[in-house]
């Protein structure tokens, strides 16, 4: 594989996300030898500041610290980036005009892992921080690809979501699966057919425990094989 395929992959946020989508990025793909797999630097700068504290309350812009990471992985050799945190691509459109390396999006990703789990259309449910849900990185590209999208109630929000986002972030990632569990489940009541598990710590907290008896959308996974598809284009 030629350095034009080294995969450039920004994390630190938070930094087991970003560890583990290398471990995904590896499991998924096809290989039967090391030289099969895709070549790949990660970055992992957990100084990033919070991109919901950015976003909602005035905390420090995140976005110098992540076009230091961008030019960091473009003086590696990388061509292309993968951004394995869903609240950073609040900022995709700046780090994509500050680049010149194609940036994997992660929602494209994730409606690409929809249609993989057979969800084409309808009702869909979201589980994002508040970050990511008031920016409506989701909402804006699956309801213009004929998703109705679901997402919690405010006071699901704070009290069952982020709560368990912060316990992955904090290391404590069994705690995390009973509330998110309780969260996808809901919005399963309310006739989602799927759900998108939109932020990097979510699919982390949710295979802490046994699997969900409906289709999950992990976003870990999805980018990963975006990262495969353009790595190993079909043909």
């Amino acid at each position: 594989m030629s350095e034009a395929r080294m995969l450039g992959v920004l994390g630190g946020m938070g930094p087991l996300a970003g560890a583990t989508f290398m471990q995904r990025l590896t499991l998924l793909t096809p290989a039967t030898r090391d030289q099969d797999h895709i070549p790949a630097i990660l970055w992992s700068d957990p100084r990033v500041p919070d991109r919901t504290a950015a976003r909602l309350s005035g905390g420090e812009d995140p976005l110098p610290w992540l076009l230091r990471g961008l030019r960091g992985l473009e003086a590696a050799g990388c061509g292309a980036v993968a951004i394995p945190c869903n609240t950073a691509h609040g900022w995709f459109a700046a780090m994509q005009d500050a680049t010149r390396l194609p940036i994997l999006h992660i929602v494209e990703a994730a409606a690409d892992e929809l249609r993989r789990l057979g969800a084409h259309d309808g009702r869909i449910g979201l589980l994002a921080t508040k970050g990511t849900l008031a920016m409506r990185l989701y909402q804006e590209r699956l309801e213009g690809r004929g998703y109705e999208v679901l997402v919690p109630e405010t006071e699901e929000m704070d009290r069952v979501v982020m709560p368990a986002i912060d316990e992955v972030k904090a290391n404590r990632v069994a705690e995390a699966y009973a509330p998110l569990a309780e969260a996808a489940t809901r919005l399963v009541a309310r006739g989602a057919r799927a759900v998108v598990l939109g932020c990097t710590e979510i699919p982390l907290g949710i295979s802490a425990g046994p699997a969900l008896p409906f289709p999950v959308a992990d976003t870990i996974d999805a980018l990963a094989r975006a990262a495969i598809g353009w790595a190993k284009p079909a043909g």
